[in-house]
């Protein structure tokens, strides 16, 4: 989620092309078609035997719900760092710090959900790293979670409803993903 204002509002931070900050927006007009290209941020950890921690999102998310995902994405409060947006996620999210945290490039995608209709046009902050210790899961965000070896991402994925960005912000990552499990 995004920094709530006073007046209940939940916003983004809006920016152009090459991630230069232009302005706000109200996180679900900001999803409203067309879309406003807005920052974000997604991450895949891994486990200690080098499986992909995957999240099935809360039935109760306006935007989703019920299908998997990375294992966390969100949007940074506006002018906060992603790498600390990151941090507060996994924390909020999953109860989890990771062991290792390292930037995996940036991704900027378009995509509609077909179902909700709502449009992701996101600048995607990308990062992989390590879960570091139990989960503790908030309910109000994460239904499940499952750990997939990354060799078997593709399978497991074609049987498993998941979100309409996930291959956006997934294709980026595979490489630094086998690099980090080889480690």
């Amino acid at each position: 989620m995004a920094q709530e204002q006073p007046d209940g509002r939940v916003m983004v931070e809006l920016v152009d092309p090459q991630g230069n900050t232009i302005g706000l927006a109200e996180k679900l007009e900001a999803h409203q078609p067309p879309g406003q290209l807005h920052r974000a941020f997604s991450v895949f950890l891994l486990d200690d035997e080098g499986r992909v921690l995957m999240q099935r999102r809360a039935l109760t998310k306006y935007h989703s719900p019920g299908r998997w995902s990375n294992t966390c994405c969100s949007h940074p409060f506006p002018g906060e760092e992603p790498r600390e947006a990151v941090l507060r996620r996994l924390t909020e999210e999953l109860g989890v710090e990771p062991t290792v945290l390292e930037p995996a490039g940036l991704v900027t995608y378009d995509v509609t959900d077909e179902v909700s209709g709502l449009v992701e046009k996101e600048f995607n902050h990308l990062f992989v790293g390590r879960a570091g210790g139990a989960l503790r899961l908030n309910p109000e965000e994460v239904d499940d979670v499952a750990y997939v070896p990354p060799a078997e991402l593709d399978a497991w994925l074609a049987v498993h409803e998941h979100t309409a960005w996930l291959s956006a912000v997934l294709d980026p990552v595979r490489e630094a993903l086998v690099a980090l499990a080889a480690r």
